[in-house]
């Protein structure tokens, strides 16, 4: 069974950019440790915006350029892709494309990366998903929900300290969310 690990959104934007945080900044070592030592597949979702982003919903009420694509506000911090580079067992399966894949996303939720886990349980059963990234209160909580909805027997973990909120009290209150829904939440 694999162990797979979501990193949600780890982008420059929402670490020193346009919606940077102290609290952000502070879980890169973690996360970069995480990915390095990670025994199973690695998924990570980039948050991504085009020229029309302040025309859409999300625009209108978060009016600020960020992970325009291309950018480097966009892009994952180096450190994270070398670590993802540096995984073990990512050598160890080099072939295996599913290692090293970046599900781009619009919005806050990523059907997508529902599908991708589906077809990935489909072919090889999951043993449990951890979860860990930014934003806690917007797209780590969606991203939880939805992928507890599409797999709903697979276990799914959040790791709270690989985890920053827009705020400590509304990274606590999604903490508490995901875990009425059902998420293991450790390290909080």
């Amino acid at each position: 069974m694999e162990h797979i690990l979501i990193v949600i959104d780890m982008q420059n934007d929402f670490i020193s950019g346009a919606l940077g945080t102290p609290e952000a900044q502070a879980i890169v070592p973690y996360v970069e440790q995480l990915v390095t030592e990670w025994d199973g597949p690695i998924i990570f979702t980039k948050d991504t915006h085009d020229a029309q982003y302040l025309d859409t919903q999300e625009g209108q009420q978060l009016p600020v350029v960020h992970c325009m694509k291309g950018t480097d506000g966009w892009q994952i911090p180096t450190v994270l892709v070398e670590a993802a580079h540096q995984n073990s067992y990512a050598q160890k399966n080099e072939n295996d494309y599913v290692q090293m894949i970046a599900i781009e996303k619009p919005c806050f939720g990523s059907l997508d990366l529902v599908r991708q886990l589906q077809d990935m349980h489909a072919q090889n059963p999951i043993g449990d998903i951890t979860i860990v990234g930014l934003c806690t209160d917007i797209c780590v909580v969606s991203n939880a929900l939805l992928v507890k909805a599409g797999l709903p027997e697979v276990p799914l973990i959040i790791d709270a300290a690989g985890c920053a909120g827009v705020t400590p009290e509304k990274h606590k209150a999604a903490l508490e969310t995901m875990r009425s829904c059902q998420c293991h939440v450790i390290n909080d």
